[in-house]
């Protein structure tokens, strides 16, 4: 029995799938609060002009320069596609389980096939300087790697309840050579005015949006923004997992037609679209029957419990509307600790797929996920990050209804990166101290 996949360097894709062309309805233009439609060029003060094209395209396939192909060659990719044989026997499930783990890249999570890429793009433009939001920092990390690798500054504002949280993810941020600024910070009006309201305020990712594009308004041309989900161009390029997870199943013997569930967690929709959509492209097509799983937190249910509207990106409104499943731009999550997850809208590519029930949203507690976290560490040997373990409990739900069964499905989930850096809430979840929510 085969338990991984090879990482030969012909399985990396050699371009991007973009599901927009094959929606099954067009995603509702960007909006400005008078009902302003956005064009394409209202984003070039934002956005390398580059990412902007995608941003907008209805080609189906864009392809990866040979330049970014070295770059992800060099960082790890392909990832393993591996099998979780010992939670398979601990479940005594006749499922087939299957994960991607794009935790061996440098920086220990997916967000790194995006932020390259804009890196790249901005660094070819002559941009000096990109400014960004993180949450639990995989972004802020990924973002802080890329652009020590092609030679641009980066500013990072951080949730400060992460920042609080996980130093050590500041600490590796700064390593990469950015600088890291908590958020609400001291550095921007946004972030002044809110901590003159709540000197202990939590943040959340729309405030750190907020202020990176202030940041970036102010910056006097010098700087672009940076942005790690929710938006085409970004999910475009985390496609490369899903991709090449197809061809790596194949060698294993398990045809796209084999697939039963893909699954993933969700905050803005990158990693669950880096998987699932290359999937997702057979299953439109009718060659497929796969159930696609998202997986979100209860504490920031954007998916079960928010409305199907147009909102703002940011906290501040600095941003274009979007029609997304949102909880409303000013939503404020409790401070879990899958602060990579604690965004308040969805991507709106995702929404639709969720609206035409090509996907099916599911929520979790935060204690049953770091259960399911700890399970998967003792078995398979890996640590999920938070946010992956949101994952790691729904295909155990999903394995489960499989004990004894003459049915062998196939699971493939994305293990989008480690925890490794994220042990104060495996700690608070092994000494009784985590709450719930």
């Amino acid at each position: 029995m085969e338990l991984r996949s090879s990482q030969r360097p012909d399985l990396l894709p050699k371009s991007w799938y973009n599901i927009v062309p094959d929606l099954p309805e067009k995603i509702p233009p960007y909006i400005l609060p008078d009902g302003t439609v956005v064009k394409p060029e209202m984003f070039h003060a934002l956005f390398a002009r580059e990412l902007v094209r995608q941003e907008f395209s209805d080609e189906r396939f864009i392809k990866i320069p040979d330049e970014l192909s070295e770059y992800y060659l060099q960082a790890g990719r392909p990832t393993p596609l591996l099998r979780a044989r010992n939670l398979e026997k601990y479940l005594d499930t006749c499922a087939r389980i299957y994960f991607k783990y794009e935790g061996v890249l440098p920086a220990g999570s997916h967000k790194f096939n995006t932020a390259i890429a804009q890196a790249f793009y901005n660094k070819l433009e002559g941009v000096k300087r990109l400014s960004t939001e993180t949450g639990a920092g995989q972004w802020g990390s990924a973002l802080s790697l890329a652009g020590s690798l092609v030679g641009i500054k980066v500013r990072v504002f951080m949730v400060r309840a992460s920042y609080n949280q996980k130093p050590f993810r500041r600490i590796l941020m700064e390593t990469y050579g950015a600088e890291v600024y908590p958020s609400p910070s001291t550095i921007t009006s946004f972030g002044r005015k809110l901590l003159q309201e709540n000197p202990d305020h939590p943040g959340s990712l729309g405030i750190a949006i907020s202020e990176a594009i202030e940041d970036v308004i102010n910056s006097g041309g010098e700087a672009k923004y940076s942005l790690g989900s929710v938006l085409n161009h970004v999910l475009l390029h985390q496609t490369v997992i899903g991709q090449e997870a197809i061809k790596q199943l194949e060698e294993l013997g398990v045809g796209v037609e084999d697939v039963s569930y893909v699954v993933g967690a969700v905050g803005g929709g990158s990693n669950y679209a880096g998987l699932a959509y290359p999937f997702l492209y057979y299953r439109l097509r009718g060659k497929t029957s796969t159930v696609f799983v998202a997986v979100e937190p209860r504490a920031v249910p954007s998916m079960t419990r928010g409305e199907y509207r147009y909102d703002f990106g940011d906290t501040a409104g600095l941003t274009p509307m979007l029609k997304m499943h949102t909880l409303g731009h000013d939503f404020v999550p409790p401070p879990i600790h899958a602060g990579g997850l604690r965004y308040h809208g969805v991507a709106p590519s995702l929404s639709i797929l969720v609206n035409h029930k090509l996907v099916e949203p599911v929520a979790y507690g935060q204690r049953e996920v770091f259960e399911a976290g700890v399970l998967f560490a003792r078995l398979q040997g890996i640590v999920p990050a938070p946010e992956s373990a949101h994952a790691v409990k729904a295909v155990i739900d999903i394995a489960r209804r499989y004990r004894g069964s003459c049915e062998r499905p196939v699971i493939v989930f994305n293990l989008s990166g480690h925890g490794l850096l994220d042990l104060k809430g495996y700690e608070e979840y092994l000494y009784n101290a985590l709450p719930d929510t």
